[in-house]
């Protein structure tokens, strides 16, 4: 399984737009190579280089297994119809919240990981990352990750 981004190369730096000082907008992501018996997507983006320690920017869940692209600005809602649902990130909101390191901290990075799961996590929406994880757990079918970077 795989997962990239038009919008910017592996490793290399996240394009202001999807960032704090930009739009703040999700970056489109690819999706390939989903195994066939997963019945349920979900993405997690983080930053464990925050000086607080891993810092959650974007919780989606329930995605459909079938879908080959998470779109460019995915809409703030707890709820977005024909994708999933999304929970609550360390910003205190739902949905993404673009990279934001401290000013003169250097480059930070995130890691965007996206997990096929045997079945739908069994969440409503807003769920805290640590629900996320706990109800991740036992149904893991494949992972990939994707990484890209900022500095304010």
């Amino acid at each position: 399984m795989e997962i990239s981004s038009p919008a910017f190369r592996r490793g290399e730096a996240i394009p202001r737009k999807y960032t704090c000082d930009g739009d703040d907008a999700s970056p489109p992501l690819a999706i390939s190579g989903v195994p066939p018996e997963a019945k349920a997507l979900a993405l997690l983006m983080e930053d464990p280089d925050a000086p607080i320690g891993v810092f959650t920017h974007w919780i989606l869940y329930d995605v459909q297994p079938s879908l080959k692209e998470l779109p460019e600005a995915v809409p703030k809602r707890p709820e977005v119809a024909g994708l999933g649902l999304q929970g609550v990130n360390d910003f205190g909101r739902v949905g993404y919240g673009g990279p934001c390191p401290p000013r003169g901290h250097g480059p930070h990075r995130y890691f965007f990981r996206l997990y096929a799961l045997s079945a739908p996590l069994g969440l409503g929406p807003k769920a805290s990352r640590g629900d996320f994880l706990k109800a991740l757990q036992g149904k893991v079918l494949a992972q990939a990750e994707y990484m890209g970077t900022y500095r304010r």
